[in-house]
């Protein structure tokens, strides 16, 4: 394996289990160090542990995403352990416990917590590392392939990714002129703990529409990310990545 991220910093948000985890391994696994961000302390110690394991530094840092004030701090710790910011991965989001209903029904005071994580979370996040982060630096924000199919009953959660897409358009205009990217990957149905949590037969969910006959991992959706915080992808901003398995153009 190639270490086409050796001596970089990448801060992955949500990153204390499932697919933020894969991602911090993943580009672990390519020589950078890892900035580990998350609500859920134990869960991302234990994401550092596993990082650390692969020879490179790891550091595990309390953040919410929601707070100024705790985004700013956790770039800080990021510039203070390792010297320079060079991608973020704005992960984080509320996806486990949502409540599925009618978009009529959905509860208002759920809708405003997916919105304050998803998407005031990866503005936020955005706001404080771009200040703080190297020139040729890039952002990847992670939507759902759920804004392009509609997925029904869950509006709340298909807006506010919908809203990152529109976001990051928007941010990479403004970043350009620094030397950073922006993008979006936006996964198709992926198994993780929090989507076997929402989903019933989740090994098979999806499958039969897919081009590739297979449930996706979180290692399916780490490649994009990595190719779009490497060189090979210093003049690609504003896109969408779709990694689904093909089945968005079925």
């Amino acid at each position: 394996m190639s270490n086409t991220h050796t001596g970089r910093t990448v801060v992955v948000t949500g990153a204390a289990t499932g697919l933020g985890r894969a991602f911090a391994l993943g580009f672990a696994g390519r020589g950078a160090n890892v900035v580990i961000a998350d609500v859920n302390e134990a869960g991302a110690a234990q994401t550092a542990a596993l990082v650390q394991e692969l020879g490179v530094g790891a550091v595990a840092v309390r953040t919410d995403v929601t707070d100024r004030a705790s985004t700013d701090a956790l770039m800080d710790a990021a510039l203070e352990r390792f010297g320079a910011i060079h991608a973020l991965i704005n992960n984080a989001a509320i996806y486990a416990t949502i409540h599925r209903a009618p978009f009529a029904e959905i509860d208002p005071d759920e809708w405003d917590r997916v919105m304050a994580v998803n998407v005031k979370g990866t503005w936020l996040s955005s706001a404080s590392a771009v200040s703080r982060m190297s020139e040729g630096g890039s952002i990847v924000n992670i939507a759902s392939a759920t804004v392009f199919s509609g997925s029904p009953q869950w509006m709340h959660y298909v807006a506010s990714k919908g809203a990152v897409i529109g976001m990051t358009r928007t941010l990479a205009r403004e970043v350009g002129g620094l030397g950073i990217t922006a993008n979006v990957i936006a996964p198709g149905f992926t198994l993780t703990e929090a989507s076997l949590a929402q989903i019933e037969d989740a090994e098979t969910y999806g499958v039969a529409a897919r081009a590739i006959k297979r449930a996706s991992v979180p290692e399916d959706i780490v490649g994009a990310a990595l190719f779009l915080t490497s060189p090979d992808a210093a003049y690609i901003t504003g896109q969408t990545i779709v990694v689904d398995g093909g089945k968005q153009f079925i």
